[in-house]
């Protein structure tokens, strides 16, 4: 699948303040807007906004929130439809996940991982009712406001250098894409029912991201990628906590947002500079920025990074796990495995 590589400090120098002051204005959205779901509002802008690369994409920016919007709108009024019918309602989920791996490994394009990222939290939560359902579908659609007025904020303070706008050039997975996609959509429904055993309404978005390993076409990369996930798990948490030691000496709402604007400007340094995958220290940020917006508002610290971790880790393992014993076993890919990772350099 394509991964989107890292920014370049050619194209654009203020990368590293945008990502921080976005992660600031998140912070404060939350504080303002006391949202019902405080993590997916301090995360997604975050996601929609560093994601960019080169120039601004206008389109892009406003595409994104639309479409999450329109998706969970969506899958909303079709979890509600499905629920007093549990056998069409899992299977219904299931034929979700199958569709969007297959235009995953089809394409090469990562626009299926939204549509599986927003039917995983969007039918997690509908197993714990309606008002659960309702409560993320609001919470996205408040994010995805937010987000656009983020971006069109830091984008007109910091704007690229360069007036190249990027393109991506995904590469279709070669193969029986149809067995890897089965395989992958089992494996998620499977995880999908693991998570609403386990997790409450405000974890479910700290720990969705082990569920997104398993789209990697071979095992190699699949547990590449899990290790980038955890990696990213371990690092948030640690700035997550180390800010929210400081602020419980100082609770103030300045020191708080300087400490984010640090931890979102060294990050940011890292993915321009740092010979590993950049969207370790993106998501490092997205996880760091939902722990702590949970924890100033309804979770205890401690215990949202444990929580964070453990269950990313063995989220991320078990499924990764999984995915790669079928794929050796089946021999679907013809992909080699020798190739299948691509290191970021600068």
């Amino acid at each position: 699948m394509y991964v989107t590589p890292a920014p370049s400090t050619h194209d654009d120098p203020l990368y590293a303040i945008r990502l921080a002051v976005t992660g600031v204005l998140a912070l404060l959205a939350v504080v303002i807007l006391n949202p019902a779901l405080p993590p997916i509002i301090a995360a997604l802008p975050i996601g929609l906004v560093a994601g960019q690369r080169k120039a601004f994409n206008l389109t892009k920016a406003i595409a994104g929130p639309i479409t999450i919007i329109v998706l969970v709108t969506l899958m909303c009024e079709l979890i509600e439809f499905l629920r007093p019918l549990p056998l069409v309602y899992v299977l219904s989920m299931w034929l979700i996940y199958l569709a969007s791996f297959l235009t995953i490994l089809k394409s090469g394009a990562p626009a299926g991982m939204l549509i599986i990222v927003i039917t995983v939290l969007m039918s997690v939560m509908g197993m714990h009712g309606n008002a659960s359902l309702e409560a993320t579908r609001d919470g996205f659609i408040q994010a995805s406001l937010v987000s656009l007025v983020i971006a069109l904020i830091v984008y007109t303070l910091f704007p690229a250098r360069t007036t190249e706008k990027h393109v991506d050039t995904p590469v279709p997975t070669e193969g029986n894409i149809l067995v890897g996609a089965f395989i992958r959509a089992s494996v998620l429904l499977m995880l999908s029912f693991w998570l609403y055993s386990v997790m409450t309404r405000s974890d479910i978005m700290l720990a969705i991201i082990a569920a997104m390993v398993i789209v990697f076409p071979t095992r190699q990369a699949v547990f590449f990628e899990a290790k980038q996930r955890i990696r990213a798990t371990f690092y948030g948490g640690g700035i997550a906590l180390a800010i929210l030691i400081v602020f419980t000496f100082s609770p103030h709402l300045p020191i708080l947002l300087l400490l984010i604007f640090m931890g979102g400007f060294w990050l940011g340094n890292k993915m321009l500079e740092s010979t590993r995958p950049s969207m370790v220290y993106q998501y490092a940020f997205s996880v760091a920025l939902a722990l702590i917006a949970g924890a100033i508002t309804t979770q205890d610290p401690t215990y949202a990074t444990f929580t964070r971790v453990v269950l990313t880790v063995i989220g991320a393992l078990l499924a990764a796990g999984l995915v790669a014993l079928l794929d050796a076993a089946t021999h679907w890919s013809k992909t080699s495995d020798s190739s299948s990772i691509v290191i970021e350099t600068n």
